[in-house]
């Protein structure tokens, strides 16, 4: 295997390489490999978002991250039709992202649930038809983080310009990585081929409405953070009930512990150093193989950011209330809907009788 197909790999692959290899030279040459890789992502990573807030603001570092996100995963994935329509699907995507959540914050709760509803149904439509590729949770995610860091006046304008820059980048590397794919679906075939019975539709509505629903919960009840328990609905919320409960199993459980740990590092360090304590969530993320450990190491950017507002206690109490709700919520929602389907069938059944 070469230098640039080991950068290629993942943390767990780049684990596994490591712990497969039997020559300690080669073993030592892996491991250098994979360390190298996490600083140069970090490192990638920390200069773009920095660029994106000296261009365009620091109000809009948010959506150098969104943009960051988005070119990580359409470097490699691919939306399961053909490249010129898969362009189209970006724009859809990125169209999305610029409006959808500044309309939302700008209405009434109930009208901005209808408006998530909306948006976050077609990301899933438009981003998710190769449900392998898991595309959902970058752009979902991305909606999510705009919403929760929203801007008004001239910060919008720059961030649409941001995000626009953004897309023509994405779609540039999306091409020039995916041109010789062999699909011929179209776009239209996505939306020709919806089947509110198939099991990968039925799971873009349950994701849909549990997103939205916690959106709307927050939002009723003044909670702050809103987008915290619909990331956490959202990274819980799987094709398959089973791995739903094994997920939320981890969510809360390791949030609390991250919470903890950014609770130590937040108290012993000087607040000058404050700002290194989301770098070092970074470098764990990128050493993190497992979704629990990257659940734990997620929070201290989160919390970094949020300590500022509401002080490291406060931070810590809504993030943990925020993803305790959004995992108990997500498997009880889940039941609820495996439970309507099953109703809606046994009586359709029935009639047929």
């Amino acid at each position: 295997m070469t230098f640039y197909q080991e950068l290629q790999l993942s943390s767990a692959g780049s684990k596994q390489l490591i712990k497969n290899t039997t020559d300690k030279k080669e073993k030592r040459r892996h491991i250098l490999i994979y360390n190298f890789k996490v600083y140069l992502v970090m490192t990638f990573c920390f200069a773009l978002v920095t660029l994106y807030s000296m261009i365009f603001g620091s109000d809009n570092s948010v959506a150098g991250v969104v943009f960051l996100l988005a070119l990580l995963v359409l470097r490699q994935a691919d939306f399961g039709i053909r490249t010129h329509h898969g362009l189209l699907c970006i724009v859809g995507i990125f169209a999305i992202l610029s409006v959808g959540p500044r309309v939302s914050n700008m209405v009434s709760p109930w009208a901005a649930f209808v408006i998530n509803i909306g948006c976050i149904f077609t990301l899933m439509l438009l981003g998710c038809h190769n449900v392998i590729m898991y595309n959902h949770s970058t752009f979902v995610l991305g909606y999510l983080l705009l919403q929760g860091h929203d801007v008004t006046g001239r910060s919008y304008y720059l961030r649409v310009i941001s995000l626009l820059v953004g897309m023509l980048i994405c779609m540039a590397v999306f091409y020039k990585n995916q041109r010789k794919r062999p699909y011929r679906r179209h776009l239209l075939d996505i939306f020709r081929e919806f089947n509110i019975r198939s099991a990968r539709n039925w799971w873009y509505i349950k994701l849909t409405l549990v997103v939205s629903t916690a959106l709307l919960i927050f939002s009723l009840l003044g909670l702050p953070r809103a987008m915290w328990a619909g990331i956490a609905c959202m990274s819980i919320c799987l094709p398959f009930s089973s791995d739903i409960v094994e997920r939320a199993k981890k969510r809360g459980p390791y949030n609390i512990v991250g919470c903890l740990i950014f609770l130590v590092l937040y108290y012993i360090l000087p607040p000058s150093m404050y700002l290194y304590i989301g770098i070092i969530g970074g470098i764990g993320v990128g050493y993190s193989a497992g979704y629990a450990w990257q659940t734990v190491f997620n929070t201290f950017g989160a919390l970094s950011i949020a300590s500022g507002l509401f002080g490291a206690a406060g931070a810590v109490a809504l993030r943990i209330g925020a993803n305790v709700f959004g995992s108990v919520y997500t498997v009880l929602f889940d039941k609820a809907m495996n439970g309507l389907i099953q109703l809606v069938n046994s009586r359709e059944c029935r009639k047929a009788v």
